[in-house]
């Protein structure tokens, strides 16, 4: 109770300051001290539901941590992130690598500034000055300008800032995301690659110039539609079931990616053929070409799937395309979409998982309609991108 013996108010309230345009609140912390500060907003519903939003963390012991937050530099906040969200488990390596790339060029824009003055004004400034930088390649003779950055480059760069500050607001570290009030400038489906359909002339052709175990490879990726470096090559011949055709993947790139998949005949084959061709010693089905190697399992194709390519005379096209080949030999089969989300592993696995039997049956009709020859009829089917 107050001195004069009347209950303390502990509601909270909002009020003008003079010469100020912004709503300001006032209310009382756990320890009974009273608190003023900016509701940063002209409306005044806006302002009470952050005066709301005060008392809620007050109740749930969370705002010292959040008032603590306004003195909190962008810069600081990247690192927490970088440290605690960016790293394995959360994230793949190679996001990681990312994520530490795009910060070279946020820290020196937005690194000093504090977390809440992140605004989105600043933000579009910053795509608008990337888009009309240069590329720049170090070389021996010097930096050497490659023309302007691709906007598919900038626009991973402000993926990544949203990523960051969505987590600052989960955090209760930010109000909100200043990045939703943003609208990326130039339109990136028209500047982006889109996914090779690899039709079965060039799968032919491929396979024929191919070495053995990469042969193998691309027979299982358009049969299964396999991520082929985060779930086919780190696969162990314990998690491969040939005599009920099925594969169990342990990790994924979501968690809608772990579970079991059924295999087709060709997917089988090329997996027996695979684990016959390695010694009986090795535990992984695509062991490491070459010993001593940071890693047991074989960590990349690029180079032999390039060469293959350029023998087999087929314009280049990432082996990860081969993932969208599998969708869209699904679609053409006449697999309805919502099916083939679920052989992507992309759907909700929630309710999917609590009937694995029924799941795996779905799956195994779908796969004996998948056509091999998709794109190649007179009429052409709808596909699904994957991701």
């Amino acid at each position: 109770m107050s001195r004069s013996g009347r209950p303390r108010k502990v509601g909270g309230t909002i009020f003008r300051r003079p010469k100020s345009a912004f709503w300001w609140i006032r209310y009382r912390n756990r320890d009974g001290q009273i608190v003023k500060e900016s509701a940063e907003t002209k409306d005044r519903q806006e302002a009470e539901r952050f005066l709301r939003g005060r008392l809620d963390a007050r109740d749930d012991g969370s705002l010292s941590t959040l008032l603590s937050s306004k003195k909190l530099t962008f810069s600081e906040w990247a690192d927490w992130f970088l440290e605690r969200r960016s790293k394995p488990p959360f994230r793949a390596e190679n996001t990681h690598a990312q994520n530490l790339n795009a910060l070279k060029h946020l820290r020196p824009v937005f690194g000093s500034v504090l977390l809440g003055d992140v605004t989105p004004e600043a933000i579009e400034d910053y795509l608008s000055s990337r888009l009309d930088s240069q590329r720049c390649v170090k070389t021996e003779l010097g930096v050497r300008q490659l023309g302007k950055l691709k906007p598919a480059t900038v626009h991973q760069e402000f993926r990544i800032l949203t990523r960051i500050l969505n987590v600052a607001v989960k955090q209760k570290r930010l109000g909100i995301n200043p990045c939703n009030a943003v609208e990326f400038p130039v339109s990136v489906s028209q500047s982006t690659r889109k996914p090779h359909y690899m039709s079965a002339s060039e799968q032919t052709r491929i396979e024929f110039h191919a070495p053995s175990h990469l042969k193998n490879a691309i027979v299982i990726l358009v049969e299964t539609g396999l991520r082929p470096y985060k779930e086919l090559l780190p696969l162990k011949k314990s998690q491969i079931d040939l005599e009920n055709s099925i594969v169990h993947i342990a990790d994924s790139k979501t968690p809608n990616g772990i579970g079991d998949m059924p295999l087709t005949e060709l997917a089988g084959q090329a997996f027996k053929s695979q684990i016959d061709s390695t010694p009986s010693t090795e535990d992984h089905v695509f062991p490491a070409l070459r010993k001593p190697s940071s890693k047991p399992h074989l960590t990349s194709l690029r180079k032999i799937w390039t060469a293959t390519l350029k023998r087999a005379e087929v314009s280049y096209f990432p082996l990860y395309h081969l993932r969208h080949t599998f969708a869209t030999r699904l679609s053409a089969g006449g697999v309805a979409d919502h099916f083939v989300t679920q052989m992507l592993r992309q759907g909700d696995a929630k309710v999917f998982k609590r009937y694995s039997q029924a799941k795996l049956l779905m799956m195994r009709e779908s796969l004996a309609r998948l056509d091999r020859t998709a794109n190649e009829h007179d009429i052409t089917s709808g596909t699904l991108r994957p991701n």
